[in-house]
């Protein structure tokens, strides 16, 4: 089963749980919408570390069609889960286990609005499958050890 798939705390709930953590690690903007099929946030912060500018992080959260029996459950859990990932990634970045910029790349907003990964995401998929990916153990004497 699912994380969060029997909570009952209501999504308003949970983005304001997601808002509180944010602020608590230095976000100090915030904004979400929901369209058919998603939900998003969109939030600002400095990485702690204080070598950056500020950074635009977005997460689109697939959202069930409200139309089909059990969605509202469904998406309960989806916001859930989305305050656990951030909540995660946030606390890899204060212990040290990684960057603020690796835990997040992915969902840094670019220029054209788009998110790192939206760009690298094709990119990734071509590389594996041209088939010319590097063996995950090189052999001895291996040039790529």
């Amino acid at each position: 089963m699912p994380y969060a798939a029997k909570t009952d705390i209501d999504p308003i709930n949970t983005r304001a749980d997601i808002e509180r953590l944010l602020a608590k690690h230095g976000a100090d903007r915030f904004a979400y919408f929901t369209e058919p099929g998603q939900a998003v946030i969109v939030f600002e912060m400095k990485p702690k570390d204080d070598s950056h500018e500020m950074r635009r992080l977005k997460f689109s959260l697939p959202m069930p069609d409200p139309n089909v029996r059990g969605s509202q459950q469904k998406a309960r859990g989806r916001w859930r889960l989305l305050l656990l990932c951030v909540k995660a990634k946030l606390e890899a970045v204060d212990g040290g286990v990684e960057t603020f910029e690796d835990a997040f790349m992915a969902h840094v907003v670019m220029p054209d609005g788009k998110t790192v990964g939206e760009h690298i995401r094709p990119t990734i998929a071509a590389a594996y499958k041209s088939g010319k990916m590097l063996p995950l153990l090189p052999g001895p004497g291996s040039p790529n050890l």
